[in-house]
């Protein structure tokens, strides 16, 4: 009987600690803010560079006022946040968030744009790195999806503030892209495998016919057509790349042994 009345005491003191307040939660200093006041700390936040912060106040002025003349720029800036704090998960999900709510959103283009330098910049790590490591061990899934993104841009807003530098990045891109595949066709001939590095440097002409990737791209090809015993081919890819790079270094090159060749690029 004692044993019980302990334990109806013990339970009597939690709910009289806890009615105090001692288990209650961290009360939220943002109680009672106006929506102008939510935003200006919000970017205040941001401007300091404390993203974490800065993505709880926006996300607050939205619950708190989604009606608001604020709630669709604190989307907005929900998305920059995580860009910029590269959580690029995140900073893509609230771009399609918004896109998705608001297509007809005066400032629609710049999460168009955005969506793109998301992606830019990821692929960015991956060209940083991609000396460091064989090419055909990644994939420039975000190179092509910036470059998407930022064609979908120009296609449906061509008088954007935004488009001449998403035309330039997508020139940066397409001869990234061409890269990659260079480095794959690299790849293979190393490896001996000469007709899948033909194939693949093909693929470059075919693809990214106004890269400077084409250059060495023809010239895999007159090496892998070499190696494979096909002659003619091999003259007529010969005959093309000194007519349009007559002073090519891989040509000098060529006339050396064929000794690790593809040092060249490395």
């Amino acid at each position: 009987m004692q044993k019980k009345l302990s334990v109806v005491a013990a339970t009597l003191v939690l709910l009289s600690l806890s009615g105090c307040g001692l288990f209650s939660e961290k009360a939220d200093e943002t109680k009672g803010w106006s929506a102008t006041k939510l935003y200006s700390e919000a970017n205040e936040e941001l401007e300091g560079q404390h993203y974490e912060r800065a993505i709880q106040l926006y996300e607050k002025l939205e619950s708190s006022y989604p009606f608001g003349t604020y709630a669709q720029q604190a989307q907005m800036q929900i998305a920059y946040a995580y860009y910029k704090s590269q959580d690029q998960a995140q900073a893509l999900a609230a771009v399609e968030r918004f896109i998705k709510l608001h297509p007809n959103h005066a400032n629609v283009d710049y999460m168009y744009y955005l969506r793109g330098l998301i992606n830019f910049n990821d692929q960015i790590g991956f060209l940083n790195f991609i000396y460091e490591q064989d090419a055909t061990e990644r994939d420039p899934k975000a190179t092509r999806e910036a470059f998407a993104a930022f064609k979908q841009l120009v296609e449906k807003f061509p008088n954007s503030k935004y488009t001449p530098d998403a035309i330039d990045r997508m020139r940066y891109l397409v001869n990234a892209m061409a890269s990659y595949e260079v480095h794959v066709a690299r790849y293979y001939y190393r490896r001996g495998a000469y007709l899948a590095a033909a194939n693949r440097a093909m693929g470059i002409m075919n693809d990214y016919r106004d890269s400077p990737a084409i250059e060495e791209a023809l010239f895999i090809m007159i090496r892998s057509y070499d190696k494979l015993g096909m002659t003619e081919l091999r003259d007529d890819t010969t005959r093309v790349f000194k007519l349009n790079y007559p002073t090519s270094k891989f040509l000098q090159e060529g006339k050396k042994a064929d000794r690790q060749w593809w040092q060249l690029w490395n």
